[in-house]
């Protein structure tokens, strides 16, 4: 049992390790360089880009929250946050056909929310049209009609979705 435990707490040190390298992506060591790196987003814009190793891969036209101009402040404001951010998981059957989660709010985010005394709200997802929404195709993008998401057509989360790991950066820029 002793060696057992001890080949446990190498691993674990291994991976700790790994995860705590300067500059390192957590994505970089579990997945091969086929997949995206890096997801920029840039609400101005309403586009969303798929990156690896610095080379554009794909890009989208994305919707945003029903208020998109500024950072997320706290819950129920309709706005799609600012910052760096992962995806630190999925959901395949989610009513808006498939979504990735993106790790809002970060610290910054919370410590904001806090100093205002409210909160800073969370499940921020990239994800695809539920069924009322299908009539808009491919111009969503158009319409503010999230509550603080980034969306893409039904096709696209899909193609998203195989591309694009856990842990993955995500950046939203204004």
């Amino acid at each position: 049992m002793r060696f057992f435990s001890a080949k446990l707490t190498s691993a674990a040190m291994l991976v700790l390790y790994l995860f705590l390298l300067p500059g390192a992506s957590p994505a970089q060591f579990f997945f091969s360089d086929d997949n995206i790196d890096r997801v920029i987003i840039e609400k101005s814009k309403r586009t969303m880009t798929l990156y690896k190793q610095g080379q554009e891969i794909k890009s989208y036209n994305i919707a945003l929250g029903r208020d998109p101009v500024g950072h997320k402040l706290m819950q129920g404001d309709q706005k799609t946050p600012e910052g760096v951010y992962f995806i630190d998981y999925r959901i395949s059957n989610s009513v808006y056909h498939k979504a990735l989660h993106v790790s809002y709010p970060n610290m910054v985010d919370v410590e904001r929310a806090k100093a205002l005394g409210v909160s800073p709200g969370g499940k921020i997802m990239i994800h695809g049209m539920n069924e009322d929404k299908l009539w808009m195709g491919s111009v969503h993008y158009l319409f503010n009609w999230t509550n603080g998401c980034i969306a893409v057509t039904n096709s696209e989360i899909e193609e998203i979705w195989a591309l694009v790991p856990d842990w993955t950066m995500v950046e939203i820029r204004p």
